[in-house]
């Protein structure tokens, strides 16, 4: 079976502990219990802030730059995931819209090689 990429987006500036109530919590915790009960779940994982990002950025001379903060500049970032292994893209756009609202965010669905 194929597996997907589930990722959560949130604003560079979000702060879990000031957005997250107790509801969403519970809403999380369903949706991993489901996901889990129905057997999909591969691996889940939440992300710390952009402030603990490092970057690495191969130089033209070979050498590997490291930088503080995220590789890429942008309004959003990544701030958890899910790998689930479930039969098409269907079935993972489904489950991409369970976390949508179980999250109160943006998620993007990506499948792999």
């Amino acid at each position: 079976m194929p597996k997907y990429l589930v990722a959560i987006h949130r604003p560079n500036n979000y702060d879990p502990f000031a957005a997250e109530d107790e509801a969403m919590s519970r809403a999380i915790d369903a949706l991993n219990d489901d996901m889990k009960a129905a057997g999909i779940r591969k691996f889940v994982g939440g992300l710390q802030p952009l402030t603990a990002a490092k970057s690495l950025r191969l130089q033209p001379d070979g050498s590997v730059l490291l930088t503080d903060g995220p590789y890429l500049t942008s309004p959003e970032h990544v701030g958890g995931f899910w790998v689930l292994e479930v039969a098409d893209l269907e079935a993972a756009l489904a489950w991409g819209r369970k976390a949508a609202t179980a999250c109160r965010a943006s998620v993007e669905v990506r499948p792999f090689h």
